[in-house]
């Protein structure tokens, strides 16, 4: 794994091993901030990486000028590789080492994001609540986008109703860029 494009261009990432942990890959890292960057630019922009493994989807959002990012991961040994991740390539950033629930209960009233990237583990089912708690929290900007990756084309009629939502096949992952409704 490594940094794609930007000012960290080739730094090497590393990620922790064993069942549970699914990295995203380079191909699809590259296709989703190919998408991404068409559409607007990361300068300045606040980024929320959840569920974030490794930290190479928020690293590479500010490598690409992101002003600042916030990863969360609830497993400690995954927050190792963001901490270790992040010192490699120079970057100071807050990491938080707790469920997602929690993590998204003090962002609230804070900063809003530009961007969140949301990669859980396939088996978490996560998906419903964390939305709701997006939504609950108020902490996507008015112009933010949500990227979640997932392994089965999900059905989550809910969501539609608040989100314009493109969704790509990429092998046998899914990808799926979340805009609101109300920005359409």
């Amino acid at each position: 794994m490594r940094v794609i494009s930007g000012k960290y261009r080739g730094k090497r990432l590393f990620a922790p091993e064993g069942k549970f942990v699914r990295p995203t890959t380079d191909r699809i890292k590259e296709t989703v901030f190919n998408i991404l960057s068409s559409k607007n630019d990361f300068e300045g922009a606040y980024i929320l990486d959840l569920f974030a493994g490794s930290g190479a989807l928020g690293i590479e959002a500010l490598s690409r000028g992101a002003k600042s990012a916030v990863f969360i991961d609830n497993s400690a040994e995954s927050v190792k590789f963001i901490r270790a991740n992040l010192a490699n390539v120079g970057i100071d950033a807050q990491v938080y080492n707790t469920d997602f629930r929690v993590a998204l209960r003090k962002l609230s009233g804070k900063e809003k994001f530009d961007y969140i990237f949301i990669d859980p583990p396939y088996f978490a089912q996560a998906e419903e609540v964390v939305f709701d708690l997006i939504e609950e929290y108020n902490i996507l900007s008015e112009k933010g986008i949500i990227f979640w990756e997932h392994s089965t084309k999900i059905d989550l009629p809910e969501l539609e109703k608040r989100y314009i939502i493109d969704t790509r096949k990429c092998g046998i992952t899914y990808i799926s860029f979340l805009y609101r409704r109300d920005n359409d």
